[in-house]
This record gives structure tokens, sequence and C-alpha cells, in this order.
């Protein structure tokens, strides 16, 4: 069977494109993400046609997703989930569910949408990966303040992809052979993570890759794509999401390769590299390219849009203002608005969405269209108000 390249190459020359007309004009600060969205639907099917989604083009998003997701991963910072920031974070989150799970409710109800948990789960995420990059840019990471965000983020993907793989499972008979399924998944992570460890503390082992690791061989890089790919595998074979599997290998990483005498420097940066160079840039222009455009032109879906934005900002920001009392009004607001960015989970939940009938296509586009939106409007907001607080601070410590 012969295989053409033709879709592929518009859609990694897109890939290309996006970020480097970012570069080109640096006043306009959003991510390159929304930009290879709808630079995606605009070479695609619904507008100029110069694309489609082919095996090549979808083999390599479900890649690129699946590193997404790998990489959302590592980023989780044990070291903060817990004391007094778990806590705030964690009750942060039950709160953000419970008001989720209302405005979920509220919708059914009014026929907006066809199942409330479902619209519950997506309503509780937050784009972790949008909003470690808004608090390394302002400079506030390690301060208390990014400490809390980032538990509070990490949270929230975490949990949200927990439920939707114990309730929106395609292959699952059932919600208690989900959990079964889950926790048998969770074990043989378990398992898995103790003999990485036990691995790398074999000296032999441990110096053949001290080795390789900066060698064509890049033995480090190809390890991780191994549990990743194989974390997947798993996951999928025992009726299990694919994010799920991707995820919890990144976390497993996390968790297993902590020694900085194990963990090679710049393993990270190289991850990163791959992923967001290579796979993760075709995840986001293919999700364009398959963007339901026609269905966000109905008046009746397109008033969802703002709907589904406001949602967002109260499921996850008024939970936020239990921070009130540790962070200040401020910084409660930058807060409220970091966490209810989400785009990447919103994309990929709504993909499986569609395919249980969880929720209609014309519902997925403006949930699709509201996560944009936000990952342009809200961090944007979130650094203005943080300048705005260093401008203040300034003349403060001079007199």
């Amino acid at each position: 069977m012969e295989i053409e390249f033709t879709n592929l190459l518009v859609v990694v020359a897109v890939g290309f494109t996006a970020p480097l007309l970012l570069g080109l004009a640096p006043g306009l600060r959003f991510p390159a993400v929304v930009l290879e969205i709808v630079a995606g639907i605009i070479v695609g099917p619904a507008v100029l046609g110069w694309v489609e989604i082919d095996e090549p083009v979808r083999v390599l998003s479900i890649l690129g997703l699946a590193t997404l997701l790998f990489l959302a991963g590592l980023e989780i910072d044990y070291d903060r989930l817990r004391g007094r920031v778990a806590r705030l974070a964690g009750g942060g989150f039950v709160l953000s569910f419970a008001i989720a799970v209302a405005v979920g409710l509220l919708l059914r109800a009014t026929d907006t949408v066809n199942d409330a948990l479902f619209i519950a789960i997506v309503l509780s995420a937050t784009s972790l990966g949008v909003v470690i990059p808004v608090l390394k840019d302002s400079g506030n990471i390690e301060t208390p303040f990014g400490q809390l965000v980032i538990a509070a983020a990490s949270i929230a993907d975490f949990v949200t992809i927990i439920l939707l793989t114990l309730f929106f499972s395609e292959e699952a008979s059932s919600t208690t052979a989900t959990l079964l399924l889950l926790g048998a998944f969770i074990v043989l992570s378990v398992l898995l993570g103790l003999a990485i460890i036990g691995a790398e503390h074999l000296t032999r082992l441990r110096d053949a890759l001290r080795r390789l690791q900066d060698t064509t061989a890049q033995i480090r890089i190809r390890g991780a794509f191994v549990l990743m790919v194989g974390m997947t595998a798993l996951a999928t074979s025992l009726g299990l999401e694919l994010i799920l599997g991707s995820f919890i290998a990144g976390a497993v990483l996390k968790l297993v390769d902590r020694d900085t005498m194990m963990t090679h420097p710049q393993l990270r940066e190289k991850l990163e590299a791959v992923g967001f160079g290579v796979f993760i840039p075709v995840f986001f222009v293919a999700t364009g390219v398959a963007y339901d455009l026609d269905a966000l032109g109905e008046a009746s879906t397109l008033v969802q849009v703002p709907i589904f934005l406001a949602a967002m900002l109260a499921a996850r920001g008024l939970p936020a203002l239990l921070y009130r009392g540790e962070l200040g009004a401020r910084k409660t607001m930058v807060a409220a608005l970091l966490q209810a960015t989400s785009l990447p989970f919103i994309v990929a939940a709504t993909a499986i969405g569609i395919e249980l009938g969880a929720v209609e296509p014309g519902t997925a586009a403006a949930f699709i269209a509201a996560g944009l939106l936000s990952v342009v409007v809200f961090p944007a907001t979130a650094l203005a108000l943080l300048g705005r607080e260093r401008q203040e601070e300034v003349p403060a410590r001079a007199s």
C-alpha cells in the first residue's frame, strides 16, 4: 500500500510556521498552540481544504497527544504535594468539582449538554503546561504563590484524567469493571516503578546508561519513550484510555528518577525538544484540521462558547477564594485565572466524549473554542495583574 505524506507535510509546515510568526511579533503574547489550532482549521476541510486527516497524520497526532500527557506527568512536583499547600490545593479541587457538577447538572437540565458528569470532569481540569510557563516568565515559579498554583493544577490534571478513565472508558462494561482495571493498572505501574529503581542501582547498568546517554544511542530518551509507549499500550490493552497511560508514565518517571546522580541534567530538555519539536505540534494542528467549524457556525452552538468559558471560570476560579488568606486579593485573582485555563485536556476529553456519545460534535466544538479563549485571555490577564503588582511594589520599597 502506497502511503502519501502530502497531508503530513502541510501539517508539519503549519507547526513550524505558527511559533515562528509569534516569534517575529513578540508583542502578541499568547501560546503558539492557539495559532496552531486556528491555522489547522484554516488549512483543513472547513476553510481552504489543503489537508485532511490520513493515516500518517493520525498516527503522529496520537503520538503527539501521548507525548503531551507524558510531559504533563513529568510536571508533577511531588515535594509540593504535601503539608498546607496540598491541603489547600486538594480542598480547592473538591470545591471545584462540586461546582462543576452543579454547573453540569444545570446545563443538562437546560438540554445544553448530554452528560452532566462528563462536563463536570472537563470543567475541573487545568492546563498545567500553560500555567508553568506563565509562572516562570513572571518569576513566581519558586514562590509560595507559584507552588500553590502548581500543586492545584497538578491535582486537577491527575484527578480529572483518573475520573475520565473511570467513568468514560470505551471498553469498560461498568464502573466497577473499570475500577478493577484501574486498580490493576496502578499496581502494575508501582511494580514497574520499583523495578526501574532497582535496575538503576545496578552499577554496570548505571555506568552503561551514563556512557550512552550523550552518544547517538541517546539511551535515556529511548528508555523514556519505551516507558511512555509501554504504559500507553498497557492502559489501552486493559480497556483504559490512552491519556491515562501516557500521563502515568511521565508521573512514574518523575517519581522514580529523582536522584541527581541518576538523572541526566539535560534529560528533561531533550524530551521536551522531541515532544514539542516533533510530535505535539502535529496533534494541535490536526485538532484544528478535524475541527467542526460548521457546527460552531450555528447560533445554538455559538452561544455555548461564552457559557462554557464562564463555567470554566466558575468551576476552577471560584475555589481560588480559599487561598485569599494565604495569597492576598490580587494573587488570588491571578490563581483563579490560571486555574481556569484549560485546552489540551478539553481537546482530548471531547474526542473521547464524541466517540462515546457523551457530548455532541457541536458542543465539543464550542468547548474547544472556550478553551482557546481561556488560553488567550486568562494567562495574559494574569500576567498583567502580576506586572501591575511589581510596579506597585517598587515605589513601596523605595519609600
